[in-house]
Protein backbone atom coordinates (compact mmCIF):
# COMPACT_ATOMS: atom_id res chain seq x y z
CA UNK A 1 0.00 0.00 0.00
CA UNK A 2 2.98 2.32 -0.44
CA UNK A 3 1.70 3.88 -3.67
CA UNK A 4 -0.70 6.71 -3.01
CA UNK A 5 -4.00 6.47 -4.92
CA UNK A 6 -4.80 8.97 -7.60
CA UNK A 7 -7.25 11.60 -6.42
CA UNK A 8 -10.19 13.11 -8.32
CA UNK A 9 -10.86 16.79 -8.78
CA UNK A 10 -13.30 18.47 -6.45
CA UNK A 11 -16.94 18.37 -7.44
CA UNK A 12 -19.07 21.43 -6.83
CA UNK A 13 -22.82 21.13 -7.38
CA UNK A 14 -25.19 24.07 -7.38
CA UNK A 15 -25.33 26.06 -4.15
CA UNK A 16 -28.23 25.36 -1.82
CA UNK A 17 -29.44 26.85 1.42
CA UNK A 18 -30.03 23.42 2.98
CA UNK A 19 -29.38 19.79 2.13
CA UNK A 20 -29.44 19.50 -1.68
CA UNK A 21 -32.20 17.66 -3.44
CA UNK A 22 -31.66 14.10 -4.68
CA UNK A 23 -31.53 15.30 -8.27
CA UNK A 24 -29.02 18.06 -7.50
CA UNK A 25 -26.75 15.81 -5.47
CA UNK A 26 -26.80 12.80 -7.75
CA UNK A 27 -26.46 14.81 -10.92
CA UNK A 28 -23.58 16.94 -9.70
CA UNK A 29 -21.68 14.27 -7.81
CA UNK A 30 -21.81 11.86 -10.73
CA UNK A 31 -19.39 14.18 -12.50
CA UNK A 32 -16.53 13.01 -10.24
CA UNK A 33 -13.91 11.04 -12.15
CA UNK A 34 -11.81 8.75 -9.99
CA UNK A 35 -8.20 8.36 -11.09
CA UNK A 36 -7.53 11.88 -12.39
CA UNK A 37 -4.72 13.84 -10.68
CA UNK A 38 -5.56 17.16 -9.06
CA UNK A 39 -5.74 19.97 -11.59
CA UNK A 40 -4.65 23.50 -10.76
CA UNK A 41 -8.29 24.43 -10.22
CA UNK A 42 -8.82 21.47 -7.92
CA UNK A 43 -5.69 22.38 -5.95
CA UNK A 44 -7.08 25.85 -5.51
CA UNK A 45 -10.32 24.39 -4.23
CA UNK A 46 -8.37 22.29 -1.73
CA UNK A 47 -7.21 25.48 0.00
CA UNK A 48 -9.10 26.18 3.24
CA UNK A 49 -12.01 28.58 3.20
CA UNK A 50 -14.46 29.91 5.75
CA UNK A 51 -17.01 27.18 5.17
CA UNK A 52 -14.91 24.07 4.48
CA UNK A 53 -14.55 21.31 7.05
CA UNK A 54 -11.41 19.25 7.50
CA UNK A 55 -11.83 15.49 7.81
CA UNK A 56 -9.04 13.16 8.85
CA UNK A 57 -9.28 9.50 7.89
CA UNK A 58 -7.58 6.72 9.82
CA UNK A 59 -6.43 3.69 7.83
CA UNK A 60 -6.30 0.03 8.83
CA UNK A 61 -2.81 -1.47 8.58
CA UNK A 62 -1.60 1.16 6.10
CA UNK A 63 0.31 3.44 8.48
CA UNK A 64 -1.15 6.70 7.16
CA UNK A 65 -3.61 9.42 8.05
CA UNK A 66 -5.42 10.97 5.08
CA UNK A 67 -7.35 14.23 4.89
CA UNK A 68 -10.36 15.48 2.95
CA UNK A 69 -11.87 18.96 2.74
CA UNK A 70 -15.64 19.13 2.64
CA UNK A 71 -17.67 22.23 1.85
CA UNK A 72 -21.15 21.56 3.26
CA UNK A 73 -22.64 24.59 1.51
CA UNK A 74 -21.84 23.08 -1.89
CA UNK A 75 -21.44 19.37 -1.03
CA UNK A 76 -17.85 19.44 -2.26
CA UNK A 77 -15.37 16.72 -1.25
CA UNK A 78 -11.77 17.52 -2.10
CA UNK A 79 -9.05 14.93 -1.39
CA UNK A 80 -5.94 16.25 0.33
CA UNK A 81 -4.16 12.88 0.47
CA UNK A 82 -1.85 11.46 3.16
CA UNK A 83 -0.91 14.02 5.82
CA UNK A 84 0.97 11.80 8.28
CA UNK A 85 2.80 8.48 8.25
CA UNK A 86 1.54 6.83 11.44
CA UNK A 87 -0.56 3.85 12.47
CA UNK A 88 -4.11 5.13 12.75
CA UNK A 89 -6.75 2.51 13.46
CA UNK A 90 -8.76 5.02 15.50
CA UNK A 91 -8.70 8.80 15.99
CA UNK A 92 -10.61 11.46 17.86
CA UNK A 93 -10.37 15.25 17.73
CA UNK A 94 -10.10 17.64 20.66
CA UNK A 95 -13.51 19.34 21.09
CA UNK A 96 -12.22 22.93 20.82
CA UNK A 97 -8.57 22.88 19.70
CA UNK A 98 -6.83 21.93 16.46
CA UNK A 99 -5.52 18.77 18.10
CA UNK A 100 -5.94 15.17 16.96
CA UNK A 101 -5.41 12.01 19.02
CA UNK A 102 -4.29 9.02 16.96
CA UNK A 103 -3.98 5.38 18.03
CA UNK A 104 -3.38 2.11 16.27
CA UNK A 105 -3.00 -1.57 17.05
CA UNK A 106 0.51 -1.25 18.47
CA UNK A 107 1.38 -3.10 21.70
CA UNK A 108 1.37 -0.79 24.68
CA UNK A 109 -1.78 1.03 23.60
CA UNK A 110 0.11 4.04 22.23
CA UNK A 111 -1.71 7.34 21.71
CA UNK A 112 0.03 10.08 19.73
CA UNK A 113 -1.01 13.73 19.93
CA UNK A 114 -0.83 16.01 16.89
CA UNK A 115 -1.31 19.68 16.14
CA UNK A 116 -3.39 20.13 12.96
CA UNK A 117 -2.24 22.66 10.37
CA UNK A 118 -5.39 24.34 9.10
CA UNK A 119 -3.82 25.39 5.80
CA UNK A 120 -2.54 21.98 4.73
CA UNK A 121 -4.31 19.52 7.01
CA UNK A 122 -0.86 18.14 7.94
CA UNK A 123 -0.20 16.73 11.41
CA UNK A 124 2.71 17.68 13.67
CA UNK A 125 3.27 15.39 16.64
CA UNK A 126 3.84 16.98 20.05
CA UNK A 127 3.05 14.18 22.47
CA UNK A 128 2.87 10.42 22.97
CA UNK A 129 1.83 8.13 25.82
CA UNK A 130 1.53 4.41 26.47
CA UNK A 131 -1.71 3.31 28.08
CA UNK A 132 -0.59 -0.24 28.94
CA UNK A 133 2.40 -1.05 31.14
CA UNK A 134 2.90 -4.47 29.54
CA UNK A 135 3.78 -4.96 25.84
CA UNK A 136 0.23 -5.97 24.98
CA UNK A 137 -2.80 -4.15 23.74
CA UNK A 138 -3.98 -2.16 20.79
CA UNK A 139 -6.62 0.55 21.05
CA UNK A 140 -9.92 -0.02 19.26
CA UNK A 141 -11.67 3.20 20.29
CA UNK A 142 -11.11 6.63 21.84
CA UNK A 143 -13.61 9.27 22.92
CA UNK A 144 -13.58 12.52 24.91
CA UNK A 145 -15.65 13.32 27.98
CA UNK A 146 -15.91 17.05 27.37
CA UNK A 147 -17.05 18.06 30.86
CA UNK A 148 -14.01 16.58 32.60
CA UNK A 149 -11.56 16.96 29.69
CA UNK A 150 -10.77 13.26 29.80
CA UNK A 151 -9.77 10.95 26.98
CA UNK A 152 -11.35 7.50 27.36
CA UNK A 153 -9.94 4.57 25.41
CA UNK A 154 -10.85 0.90 24.92
CA UNK A 155 -8.07 -1.63 24.41
CA UNK A 156 -9.29 -4.66 22.45
CA UNK A 157 -6.50 -7.23 23.02
CA UNK A 158 -5.97 -6.27 26.67
CA UNK A 159 -9.68 -6.09 27.54
CA UNK A 160 -9.17 -2.82 29.40
CA UNK A 161 -10.51 0.72 29.44
CA UNK A 162 -8.38 3.69 30.50
CA UNK A 163 -8.90 7.34 31.35
CA UNK A 164 -6.31 9.99 30.49
CA UNK A 165 -6.39 13.69 31.51
CA UNK A 166 -6.35 16.26 28.72
CA UNK A 167 -4.26 19.37 29.46
CA UNK A 168 -5.01 22.97 28.63
CA UNK A 169 -2.96 22.81 25.43
CA UNK A 170 -4.66 19.58 24.36
CA UNK A 171 -1.74 17.40 25.44
CA UNK A 172 -2.21 14.21 27.44
CA UNK A 173 -1.12 13.51 31.01
CA UNK A 174 -0.33 10.15 32.55
CA UNK A 175 -3.02 7.47 32.64
CA UNK A 176 -5.38 8.33 35.50
CA UNK A 177 -7.04 4.92 35.79
CA UNK A 178 -7.35 1.53 34.16
CA UNK A 179 -10.13 -1.05 34.59
CA UNK A 180 -9.99 -4.68 33.52
CA UNK A 181 -12.93 -6.52 31.97
CA UNK A 182 -13.36 -10.25 32.56
CA UNK A 183 -15.08 -13.09 30.75
CA UNK A 184 -15.20 -14.88 27.42
CA UNK A 185 -17.69 -16.16 24.83
CA UNK A 186 -18.29 -19.18 22.59
CA UNK A 187 -16.99 -17.66 19.34
CA UNK A 188 -13.34 -18.37 18.39
CA UNK A 189 -12.66 -14.61 18.62
CA UNK A 190 -13.99 -14.51 22.20
CA UNK A 191 -11.26 -16.35 24.10
CA UNK A 192 -11.03 -13.48 26.57
CA UNK A 193 -12.32 -9.95 27.21
CA UNK A 194 -12.02 -7.49 24.32
CA UNK A 195 -13.13 -3.96 25.17
CA UNK A 196 -14.45 -2.34 22.00
CA UNK A 197 -16.18 0.90 23.03
CA UNK A 198 -16.37 3.15 26.09
CA UNK A 199 -18.80 6.02 26.64
CA UNK A 200 -19.92 8.09 29.64
CA UNK A 201 -23.57 8.35 30.55
CA UNK A 202 -25.24 11.81 30.43
CA UNK A 203 -24.91 12.21 34.21
CA UNK A 204 -21.15 11.75 34.02
CA UNK A 205 -21.18 9.31 36.93
CA UNK A 206 -20.72 6.13 34.91
CA UNK A 207 -18.69 4.82 31.99
CA UNK A 208 -20.10 1.93 29.95
CA UNK A 209 -17.76 -0.47 28.16
CA UNK A 210 -19.06 -2.72 25.37
CA UNK A 211 -16.89 -5.83 25.56
CA UNK A 212 -16.83 -7.93 22.39
CA UNK A 213 -15.11 -10.92 23.96
CA UNK A 214 -17.04 -11.15 27.23
CA UNK A 215 -20.55 -10.69 25.80
CA UNK A 216 -21.07 -8.00 28.41
CA UNK A 217 -21.56 -4.29 28.85
CA UNK A 218 -19.54 -3.34 31.93
CA UNK A 219 -20.76 -0.38 33.98
CA UNK A 220 -17.93 1.37 35.82
CA UNK A 221 -18.07 4.35 38.13
CA UNK A 222 -16.54 7.52 36.69
CA UNK A 223 -15.42 10.47 38.82
CA UNK A 224 -15.19 13.61 36.73
CA UNK A 225 -13.19 15.39 39.45
CA UNK A 226 -10.41 12.80 39.57
CA UNK A 227 -11.02 11.45 36.04
CA UNK A 228 -10.89 7.95 37.47
CA UNK A 229 -12.76 4.80 36.45
CA UNK A 230 -13.49 2.26 39.18
CA UNK A 231 -15.49 -0.92 39.76
CA UNK A 232 -17.82 0.95 42.11
CA UNK A 233 -18.83 -2.04 44.26
CA UNK A 234 -16.90 -4.66 46.25
CA UNK A 235 -18.16 -7.32 43.85
CA UNK A 236 -16.87 -5.53 40.77
CA UNK A 237 -18.64 -3.50 38.10
CA UNK A 238 -22.29 -3.94 37.24
CA UNK A 239 -22.81 -5.80 33.98
CA UNK A 240 -25.43 -6.35 31.31
CA UNK A 241 -25.17 -9.75 29.61
CA UNK A 242 -26.00 -10.29 25.95
CA UNK A 243 -26.75 -13.67 24.38
CA UNK A 244 -23.61 -15.84 24.12
CA UNK A 245 -21.71 -15.12 20.92
CA UNK A 246 -23.21 -11.64 20.39
CA UNK A 247 -19.98 -9.65 20.45
CA UNK A 248 -21.04 -6.21 21.83
CA UNK A 249 -19.38 -3.51 19.72
CA UNK A 250 -21.01 -0.07 20.00
CA UNK A 251 -23.18 1.93 22.44
CA UNK A 252 -25.18 5.12 21.90
CA UNK A 253 -27.14 7.08 24.50
CA UNK A 254 -30.42 8.68 23.50
CA UNK A 255 -30.47 12.42 24.39
CA UNK A 256 -33.18 11.66 26.97
CA UNK A 257 -30.54 9.92 29.07
CA UNK A 258 -32.83 7.00 29.85
CA UNK A 259 -32.28 4.84 26.76
CA UNK A 260 -29.13 3.15 25.46
CA UNK A 261 -28.79 1.40 22.11
CA UNK A 262 -26.32 -1.48 21.81
CA UNK A 263 -25.01 -2.87 18.52
CA UNK A 264 -23.70 -6.44 18.57
CA UNK A 265 -21.13 -7.30 15.91
CA UNK A 266 -21.32 -11.10 15.65
CA UNK A 267 -25.11 -11.42 15.71
CA UNK A 268 -25.63 -8.11 13.86
CA UNK A 269 -28.56 -7.10 16.04
CA UNK A 270 -29.36 -3.82 17.74
CA UNK A 271 -30.79 -3.72 21.25
CA UNK A 272 -32.73 -0.97 22.99
CA UNK A 273 -31.99 -0.88 26.72
CA UNK A 274 -33.43 1.11 29.62
CA UNK A 275 -30.75 2.99 31.55
CA UNK A 276 -31.21 3.71 35.25
CA UNK A 277 -28.72 6.45 36.20
CA UNK A 278 -29.51 6.06 39.88
CA UNK A 279 -27.96 2.62 40.23
CA UNK A 280 -26.19 2.12 36.88
CA UNK A 281 -28.30 -0.77 35.62
CA UNK A 282 -29.37 -1.71 32.09
CA UNK A 283 -32.61 -3.54 31.27
CA UNK A 284 -33.44 -5.11 27.91
CA UNK A 285 -36.47 -3.71 26.06
CA UNK A 286 -36.10 -4.57 22.36
CA UNK A 287 -33.91 -6.45 19.86
CA UNK A 288 -33.98 -5.94 16.09
CA UNK A 289 -31.88 -7.57 13.35
CA UNK A 290 -29.74 -5.53 10.98
CA UNK A 291 -29.45 -8.47 8.57
CA UNK A 292 -32.07 -8.63 5.82
CA UNK A 293 -34.65 -11.45 6.03
CA UNK A 294 -33.17 -14.64 4.61
CA UNK A 295 -29.59 -13.39 4.94
CA UNK A 296 -26.89 -16.04 4.58
CA UNK A 297 -23.14 -15.80 4.81
CA UNK A 298 -21.04 -13.45 6.93
CA UNK A 299 -22.82 -11.64 9.75
CA UNK A 300 -21.05 -8.52 10.97
CA UNK A 301 -22.47 -5.22 12.22
CA UNK A 302 -20.01 -2.37 12.65
CA UNK A 303 -20.97 1.24 13.40
CA UNK A 304 -23.70 3.01 15.36
CA UNK A 305 -24.70 6.66 15.68
CA UNK A 306 -27.75 8.61 16.79
CA UNK A 307 -28.94 11.93 15.42
CA UNK A 308 -28.50 14.94 17.67
CA UNK A 309 -32.25 15.20 18.28
CA UNK A 310 -32.51 11.47 19.02
CA UNK A 311 -35.10 10.82 16.30
CA UNK A 312 -32.97 8.53 14.12
CA UNK A 313 -30.40 5.81 14.61
CA UNK A 314 -27.87 4.74 11.96
CA UNK A 315 -25.97 1.44 11.70
CA UNK A 316 -23.68 -0.26 9.20
CA UNK A 317 -23.70 -3.95 8.28
CA UNK A 318 -20.43 -5.29 6.88
CA UNK A 319 -21.85 -8.69 6.03
CA UNK A 320 -24.36 -7.18 3.59
CA UNK A 321 -22.54 -3.91 2.72
CA UNK A 322 -25.55 -1.90 3.82
CA UNK A 323 -26.54 1.09 5.93
CA UNK A 324 -29.71 1.01 8.02
CA UNK A 325 -31.85 3.82 9.40
CA UNK A 326 -34.18 3.38 12.37
CA UNK A 327 -36.65 5.88 13.77
CA UNK A 328 -36.92 6.18 17.55
CA UNK A 329 -40.33 6.64 19.16
CA UNK A 330 -40.38 10.00 20.94
CA UNK A 331 -42.15 8.56 23.97
CA UNK A 332 -40.72 5.07 24.36
CA UNK A 333 -37.39 5.22 22.52
CA UNK A 334 -38.21 1.94 20.77
CA UNK A 335 -36.93 1.56 17.19
CA UNK A 336 -38.60 0.98 13.83
CA UNK A 337 -36.56 0.30 10.71
CA UNK A 338 -37.24 2.89 8.00
CA UNK A 339 -34.49 2.21 5.44
CA UNK A 340 -31.89 -0.28 4.24
CA UNK A 341 -29.54 1.03 1.53
CA UNK A 342 -26.26 -0.14 -0.09
CA UNK A 343 -23.23 1.53 1.49
CA UNK A 344 -21.75 2.62 -1.84
CA UNK A 345 -18.76 0.29 -1.53
CA UNK A 346 -17.53 -2.75 0.35
CA UNK A 347 -17.18 -3.35 4.11
CA UNK A 348 -18.54 -0.19 5.78
CA UNK A 349 -16.12 -0.29 8.72
CA UNK A 350 -17.34 2.96 10.24
CA UNK A 351 -19.12 6.20 9.41
CA UNK A 352 -19.49 9.70 10.81
CA UNK A 353 -22.43 12.07 10.81
CA UNK A 354 -21.57 15.64 9.85
CA UNK A 355 -22.07 18.06 12.78
CA UNK A 356 -24.97 19.65 10.87
CA UNK A 357 -26.72 16.28 10.66
CA UNK A 358 -27.18 16.76 6.91
CA UNK A 359 -24.43 14.43 5.68
CA UNK A 360 -23.01 11.01 6.46
CA UNK A 361 -19.49 9.88 5.47
CA UNK A 362 -18.86 6.14 5.18
CA UNK A 363 -15.45 4.47 5.45
CA UNK A 364 -15.78 1.56 3.03
CA UNK A 365 -12.63 -0.32 3.91
CA UNK A 366 -12.51 -3.13 1.34
CA UNK A 367 -13.30 -0.81 -1.61
CA UNK A 368 -10.80 1.84 -0.40
CA UNK A 369 -13.27 4.70 -0.55
CA UNK A 370 -14.97 7.29 1.64
CA UNK A 371 -18.52 7.73 0.32
CA UNK A 372 -20.87 10.66 0.85
CA UNK A 373 -24.58 10.33 1.68
CA UNK A 374 -27.13 13.10 2.11
CA UNK A 375 -29.42 12.90 5.16
CA UNK A 376 -33.07 13.96 4.92
CA UNK A 377 -33.77 15.97 8.11
CA UNK A 378 -37.46 15.03 8.13
CA UNK A 379 -37.34 11.30 7.49
CA UNK A 380 -33.74 10.59 8.50
CA UNK A 381 -33.32 8.61 5.28
CA UNK A 382 -30.08 8.52 3.31
CA UNK A 383 -29.40 9.29 -0.34
CA UNK A 384 -26.20 8.05 -1.94
CA UNK A 385 -24.71 11.10 -3.66
CA UNK A 386 -22.52 8.94 -5.86
CA UNK A 387 -19.46 10.84 -4.66
CA UNK A 388 -16.46 9.04 -3.22
CA UNK A 389 -12.84 9.79 -2.42
CA UNK A 390 -10.13 7.10 -2.66
CA UNK A 391 -8.47 6.35 0.68
CA UNK A 392 -6.54 3.12 1.34
CA UNK A 393 -8.33 0.89 3.89
CA UNK A 394 -10.29 3.68 5.64
CA UNK A 395 -11.15 2.75 9.23
CA UNK A 396 -12.50 5.89 10.91
CA UNK A 397 -13.50 9.44 10.03
CA UNK A 398 -12.94 12.44 12.30
CA UNK A 399 -14.00 16.07 11.90
CA UNK A 400 -11.09 18.23 13.02
CA UNK A 401 -11.57 21.69 14.48
CA UNK A 402 -9.33 24.30 12.84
Amino acid sequence: MSDHPQVPPAVRPHSTTGPPSRRTVLGAMAAAVVGVPLSAAAQAEAAPNATADLLHIGTWGVGQVHAIRFDPAHATMTPVGPVAQVTSGWMVAHPTRAVLYVAGSEPGGIIRVFHVDAASGALEQFGEIETESAPVGGLSYMGVDVHSQTLLAADFPAGTAVSVPIGGDGGLGAVASRVQDTGSGPHPRQQGPHAHHVVTDPSGRYALVADFGADRVFVYRFDRATRALSAGTPDGPRTYATAPGSGPRRLAFHPSGRTVHLLNELTADIQTLHWNPEDGTLTHRQSLPTDAPGHTGTTSAAELAISRDGRFLYTSNRGENTLLVFSADRRTGLLTQVQRIPCGGLTPWSFSLHPSGSWLFVANQASNTVNLFAVDPRSGQLTDTGASVPVPKPACITFTRC
